[in-house]
């Protein structure tokens, strides 16, 4: 997968946005990628998983897509359009980890490792009660939480199994295989409705 072509990104929601669900808020934050130019060209099934922590709220639906990229764009343009259109479905960045009408978050910019190694790994390895209250002032990625999120690599496994993370070397395949069962289990596809 080459780094100007193609970036991968995940999708969750869990709180109508007007008269659309969750669902169908992530299926128009999809259209909505096409005319800011980031076009979907491959998408997971969606899914359904539950509120973290637990009990904080509804379930969520979350996705996966593989965005190819039209022309020369860097990982903060891209983060630019992601917002515009969280911004566009009434997504406001109150609280962190809290209920929401849309979450787009960019996984990864093929092999890029942003801004550094030694950044990454610092992000990566924050104890869980640092991830709850600190934020980076910059963007990191691959992002930092990837490998520990059955919800993201669950749809991700649909649509880019074997993009090698750029610092870890697993796939993403693996990374899901190396994810305790019961988190995968959580992740179920959404029923047809």
């Amino acid at each position: 997968m080459s780094t100007e072509k193609h970036a991968l990104v995940a999708f969750g929601a869990n709180l109508n946005f007007g008269d659309l669900s969750p669902k169908a808020t992530i299926l128009a934050a999809i259209a909505e990628l096409d005319r800011v130019g980031l076009p979907v060209t491959r998408l997971s099934t969606l899914y359904q998983t539950p509120c973290f922590p637990a009990g904080a709220g509804p379930d969520y639906v979350n996705a996966a897509a593989v965005v190819t990229l039209r022309h020369a764009m860097g990982a903060a343009d891209i983060l630019t359009c992601l917002h515009t259109v969280e911004a566009k479905f009434g997504r406001e960045r109150v609280q962190r980890w809290g209920m929401r009408s849309l979450d787009i978050d960019l996984l990864a910019l093929g092999e890029s490792v942003l801004p550094d190694a030694e950044t990454y790994l610092h992000w990566q390895s924050l104890t869980l009660e640092d991830q709850r209250s600190l934020a980076p002032d910059q963007l990191i990625l691959p992002h930092p939480r990837l490998a520990d999120r059955a919800f993201v690599l669950v749809p991700l496994t649909d649509v880019a199994p074997d993009w090698q993370h750029p610092i870890s070397g697993l796939t993403v395949a693996q990374m899901l295989a190396a994810l305790p069962a019961k988190d995968r289990a959580e992740v179920v596809p959404l029923a047809s409705t």
